[in-house]
Parts: structure tokens; sequence; C-alpha cells
């Protein structure tokens, strides 16, 4: 889906502008993706993992803008991309037609100013808006920083997954499911 641009102010008194991606964006978001996969262990993918050619992301982009049930937003300040956050439907069938799955990053550089909780609450209120009545997500049981975050905008855990990841070390960390009624 396609959001009007709004803007929030960070807690250095930055302007932050929240936006969705446009397939012009595609580039950029392929660096962004490989930079915070880098920078912190609690995503998905590691570096080098993000292999979509240009036209695979701007495929991507294009299917997030055309379905009214989801979303990829961006955040950016001064011009310059900061994070993302998005939302889509955990299933296309029916029975789980009100449950979405909500995900977030940014640059490390842009940790701790509130940006994440600025995305966070417009991606909720806009999720909310567009029918659904539950966000789910799973984060690394030692993120404590994002369960804290997510507990502060409502989320609950409500199950762990038991060796969900592992690193490439060897060594294996538990997740949490959580979820926030809407």
């Amino acid at each position: 889906m396609q959001m009007d641009p709004i803007e929030v102010t960070d807690k250095l008194g930055r302007k932050v502008v929240l936006r969705s991606a446009d397939v012009t964006d595609a580039s950029d978001l392929m660096v962004y993706m490989n930079i915070v996969s880098g920078e912190t262990p609690f995503l998905v993918r590691t570096p080098g993992e993000f292999k979509l050619s240009i036209q695979q992301e701007q495929n991507f982009i294009l299917s997030r803008l055309t379905d009214p049930g989801a979303l990829l937003m961006m955040a950016s300040i001064d011009g310059r991309h900061v994070g993302n956050c998005s939302f889509y439907a955990l299933s296309p069938y029916k029975r789980y037609g009100h449950r979405c799955i909500v995900s977030i990053a940014l640059y490390q550089k842009y940790w701790n100013a509130g940006i994440g909780e600025e995305m966070l609450k417009t991606a909720l209120d806009i999720a909310k808006k567009t029918g659904y009545t539950q966000a789910e997500l799973e984060v690394l049981t030692s993120n404590t920083p994002a369960i804290a975050m997510y507990e502060k905008l409502g989320f609950k855990k409500y199950g762990s997954f038991p060796d969900s990841v592992c690193f490439e070390d060897g060594h294996f960390e538990d997740s949490d499911w959580m979820m926030k009624k809407l």
C-alpha cells in the first residue's frame, strides 16, 4: 500500500520523514539490507545473503505498493535513509486475515533515538486502519532493547522457539513470539 508521507521528530530533535518505499529506492534498499545485516546479529539474514537483483527488488517493492494489506515504510533524515518498518499478512487464508507480521530495522547509528518506536507506532496504526486486529513478530530472546520497545507499545510474549536461530559459530539462540491486539 501507499502511505502519505508524515514527519515526526526523534529524541535528538531531528525531523524524520516516514513514507512508503518506491521502486526508485530499490538500489538504496539493497545496500541497506546488506549493511544492517552486518551491524546486528538480530536479523534473519547474515551479510551477503541478500542476493536479489535490482529488478527483483523493484518487483518486491511494487508488490508491497500494490498490496492493500502490506506496507514497506522507509524513514529518512535530511533525505538519507535511516531504517525500515513493514507489515504484511501472515497468510492469504481468510481465517488468518486478522493477523499481520511486523518487522523493523535501522542503521545502527540511528538506534536509541526513538525512530524505531515512531515507525512501529505508525505502522501499527496503519495496520489497524487496514483491518488487522493482531500484529505479531518474532524476536531473539537476547534482544532486550527491542523487547522493551515492543512491550512499551503493548506487545506481549506468548511463547518461545527453542534453538530458533543457529549462528555461524554453531551456537543456537531462542526467540520469542510476541503479539499485540490492535
